[in-house]
């Protein structure tokens, strides 16, 4: 893939605008675009980006949730989701879904990961086991160049 990303516009949870390419410059960066109606989302992906947060310390990990009609995040219905009722790692808002759109997503959850030169090195949709072997090859994959 290796397509570089201008930007990636969102929200923080505190209604601030963010662009994730110059926010996160220089780093490799796992972003997971979910939605909190999704079980697969909260049930599985979620769990497993906070797993790839503690076992590749050096990959900045970050949630997008991507708004659609009548499924829109709040910092409370996003925080709400956790149960310790605060975010494990960044989370920021989608809105009216222009991300989850400008990366042709399939589907939520959908993988994001990219490289430290802001390309997207790979996209993977999904949380069942045959994404996350894909996303732990990815990882590995990017880690070693």
């Amino acid at each position: 893939m290796n397509t570089p990303i201008q930007h990636i516009q969102v929200k923080n949870l505190d209604g601030i605008a963010v662009d994730l390419i110059s926010a996160y410059k220089n780093k490799i960066l796992l972003l997971i675009i979910y939605n909190n109606d999704c079980l697969g989302c909260t049930g599985r992906a979620i769990p497993l980006a906070y797993k790839f947060q503690q076992e590749y310390p050096t990959i900045q990990v970050a949630g997008i949730h991507a708004d659609f009609i009548n499924r829109e995040g709040t910092k409370e219905n996003i925080k709400s989701i956790f149960t310790s009722g605060e975010v494990p790692f960044p989370i920021y808002i989608d809105e009216q879904h222009k991300v989850y759109n400008q990366f042709n997503a399939e589907g939520t959850p959908q993988w994001l990961l990219i490289s430290e030169k802001g390309e997207l090195f790979r996209s993977i949709f999904g949380s069942q086991e045959n994404a996350q072997n894909r996303l732990y090859y990815a990882l590995e994959s990017i880690l070693a160049n």
